[in-house]
């Protein structure tokens, strides 16, 4: 029997006794190493295996303890609908409620599930501290002096040996360095668009990226998304004729936090190419998996340099440092020259920063950890919502990232109810700010990227019954 089949065979066997509830919540499963010697295979089988469980939630791994079934192996409320293809909404403006999920950021008395960034507390602050006297000593003139355009070569290094995912096919040279993921993206617009070009997305979609082809004077298609594996490529040919290029985020999507199968990837760069146009993969979220490995981004299986892989440090390690990534393929002296024309350089100090816990280990152990609180935060988000939104309520299953996507009763307007919710010191984001169009009134994001504690329960509590009280 193919290996391929035979972790399949293990995963539904104990899927079957999880879902019989033979194996319940709770439960401690047999080793890894037991299980090898129970089916008589490799170990790398029975490890598959258990990343097969741990891909649908069904198990959960604890440090030092081993495998358990998962909290949110039952679960009580569905997936989110997959949303329809739809032409933009003419007079719809999302401006105005993105500004004022803004303007509230700053505001400590209000708790803040609308965030697009982990909450400080889960950030290695004092060691990057540490690394920021460390660069101003090492760097010539303190870090007064200008950059190179394309980038710091020490924090490039760091990224290409980072990318190992890439199956070595990246080095220092394919990296150009920017301010933030989002800017990566522009520099990858501004260098593949011109004003009346369109371009396609999942939907819901991260609301920046609205907003960047708005400001670019170009069309956006929303394709219709599934919560588990990502963009719909049928839907995606059926449209493909109107399309200039394309912008998703393959691993973990902002807010659906989707997962594209490695098969869908590779099929869908291969119609790309087939079409000569460009992917833009936004990859800020890929080191943020629950279980498994890094899944691979799309840009592992470009041959023609056509996908433009973008990643940055905001979700994961320094969200004001500013710091991003473009490897952008054939687009790469494009976009060296438009950044010299905006901006000439950027700041070699953070860039340093970054560079130096890279290289010495510092990220890896971060990750690490962070992986595991925000592994733990979902499942215990996903159980609150479970006891106390109501029964009708669908969410989400990510399975990397930070981020839950609810979709509540027709009825519930959640732009009302963020108005609502503010009142009684809440905020979230309103689904209306993740697409073009009225599909996602009824929804909402919340992030899980917080310090769990008995205060942040009841704070979902009371979310709960304020949407209880909106129907």
């Amino acid at each position: 029997m193919a290996k391929e089949i035979l972790y399949l065979k293990i995963a539904k066997i104990l899927e079957e006794q999880i879902l019989s509830e033979t194996l319940r919540i709770g439960d401690k499963l047999p080793s890894i190493r037991t299980i090898q010697k129970i089916y008589g295979v490799s170990l790398n089988t029975a490890v598959q295996a258990f990343a097969e469980l741990e891909s649908k939630s069904l198990i959960e791994s604890r440090p030092k303890s081993g495998y358990f079934v998962s909290k949110t192996s039952q679960r009580k409320l569905a997936l989110p609908s997959v949303s329809t293809l739809k032409s933009p909404e003419k007079g719809k403006n999302t401006d105005d409620l993105i500004s004022s999920v803004f303007d509230i950021l700053r505001d400590k008395s209000i708790r803040q599930f609308s965030l697009g960034i982990p909450d400080s507390k889960l950030l290695p602050l004092a060691k990057l501290n540490k690394g920021v006297i460390k660069a101003m000593r090492q760097l010539e003139g303190n870090g007064t002096e200008f950059e190179a355009t394309q980038g710091s070569v020490n924090l490039k290094r760091n990224i290409a040996k980072w990318s190992l995912v890439l199956d070595g096919k990246l080095t220092e040279d394919d990296v150009v360095t920017t301010t933030g993921t989002t800017n990566a993206i522009y520099q990858c617009l501004l260098a593949t668009t011109r004003p009346g070009d369109t371009i396609a997305t999942e939907s819901p979609v991260y609301f920046g990226i609205l907003q960047l082809a708005k400001s670019m004077g170009l069309n956006v298609i929303e394709l219709p998304t599934h919560p588990l594996t990502g963009v719909e490529i049928d839907a995606l040919k059926k449209v493909i004729h109107k399309i200039n290029v394309c912008c998703f985020t393959a691993n973990f999507s902002n807010p659906l936090g989707s997962l594209m199968p490695d098969e869908n990837k590779q099929a869908l760069v291969g119609l790309l190419t087939d079409h000569n146009i460009p992917l833009i993969e936004d990859d800020l979220f890929g080191n943020l998996f629950f279980s498994g490995t890094r899944p691979k981004p799309c840009k592992v299986f470009d041959e023609a340099g056509l996908v433009m892989w973008c990643g940055g440090v905001s979700k994961t390690l320094a969200p004001g440092y500013r710091v991003g990534w473009v490897a952008p393929g054939r687009f790469k002296d494009k976009i060296i020259r438009q950044k010299l024309v905006q901006t000439v350089t950027l700041p070699s100090l953070f860039q340093e920063v970054i560079a130096d816990f890279m290289e010495f280990g510092g990220y890896d152990h971060h990750l690490r950890t962070l992986r595991h609180t925000l592994h733990t935060n979902c499942l215990r988000f996903q159980r609150a919502i479970e006891d106390y939104f109501p029964e009708n309520t669908k969410i989400s299953q990510p399975q990397g990232g930070f981020f839950l996507w609810l979709e509540l009763d027709k009825g519930v307007d959640t732009t009302e109810l963020y108005e609502t919710a503010l009142k009684h010191k809440l905020s979230f984001a309103p689904g209306g700010m993740f697409s073009q169009n009225s599909n996602f009134n009824n929804c909402m994001r919340l992030n899980f990227a917080l310090p769990w504690d008995g205060s942040l329960e009841q704070d979902i509590k009371r979310l709960g019954n304020l949407v209880k009280q909106a129907f």
